[in-house]
């Protein structure tokens, strides 16, 4: 029955979410904010919110393990898995993708949190450092993007943000919100509990169910769209999508989270986890750097390494 608690919390976590961004979305768009500021902003934070409420709940309940294995193990997850898997069914043609600085921004922000966390705790001062590297980047994102449509104008193919629906009444808008901001603390404590009950079962903890089953359910959605992505060869979204979720988890989520309570660091997530998430950051360097395509080939050997991370999360 927990297994089954525990796929209801994460579906419900899973739609909960994309309502608040829908909701948050066209509210926005209604009250005047641009496109632009809403696509940066409120998208990304949305699409974010089941591993911010899992990490608070976490927190809540005394198990912040879990919030920080959901984190680490999501990092991972994202370019091993959610990389990995699409590649297999077709060549992702990073080749032809500029992708550099927000790669380096990634790695900045990896490289920083793995120094505070060396610290032995994320406490308020942590949280307030991660913000704060995750405003610079904002307003860089937003600065180059101001500039790039300076130069060409706006096109009238512009992208909408995502989820957003011009003539979406007021009363949707609302349920959209309601329904967000209600299931994402039930699908987060449905979740939690579960997730206790089946490391308690299984002898294992709760951080490895962090590292493992909450962080590969947390990364379906990431899966599904650079899945597509590669499908519909748009390259650039999937790594995109990557990049820009990694930096979220580490930058947001722990930032938000330490304001509700500290994040000891075990000595497990220094010994291994942690490098292990440096590891596959880096694995990303030929495809960033060297404008190598993602093949099938890589694709297997991205998943493979997956498997056997999480194989040794419950071996170690």
């Amino acid at each position: 029955m927990e297994w089954l608690w525990a796929s209801l919390g994460l579906v419900i976590l899973l739609l909960a979410g994309d309502a608040l961004v829908r909701g948050a979305v066209n509210l926005a768009l209604r009250l005047g904010i641009p496109a632009l500021i809403v696509s940066l902003t409120i998208v990304a934070f949305g699409t974010s919110a089941p591993e911010l409420l899992i990490s608070i709940q976490a927190i809540l309940k005394g198990v912040p393990g879990l919030a920080l294995g959901n984190v680490v193990g999501s990092n991972t997850a994202n370019i091993l898995l959610v990389l990995g898997f699409p590649a297999m069914l077709a060549v992702m043609h990073t080749s032809g993708c500029e992708s550099r600085k927000s790669y380096i921004q990634m790695m900045l922000a990896t490289v920083v949190f793995i120094i505070l966390a060396h610290r032995g705790v994320f406490g308020f001062g942590s949280g307030l450092i991660l913000l704060s590297i995750l405003a610079l980047i904002l307003m860089d994102a937003l600065r180059d993007a101001r500039a790039h449509r300076r130069a060409n104008g706006k096109c009238e193919d512009e992208e909408e943000p995502e989820g957003a629906d011009p003539n979406m009444p007021w009363w949707k808008i609302i349920c959209f919100l309601m329904l967000g901001l209600i299931g994402l603390p039930l699908g987060a404590d449905l979740l939690i509990d579960s997730a206790e009950v089946i490391a308690r079962e299984f002898g294992v903890s709760e951080t490895a169910i962090g590292l493992t089953l909450v962080a590969l359910g947390t990364s379906l959605p990431e899966l599904a769209t650079t899945t597509m992505a590669a499908l519909r060869r748009q390259a650039d979204v999937a790594l995109g999508n990557v990049i820009g979720s990694n930096m979220f988890n580490l930058l947001a989520i722990i930032g938000i989270a330490t304001f509700v309570g500290p994040i000891p660091v075990e000595s497990a997530f220094l010994q291994v986890d942690l490098w292990v998430m440096l590891g596959a950051s880096l694995l990303l360097v030929p495809f960033v750097f060297f404008k190598r395509d993602i093949t099938r080939v890589w694709g297997v050997a991205l998943s493979l390494l997956y498997v056997v991370y999480v194989v040794g999360v419950f071996i170690w």
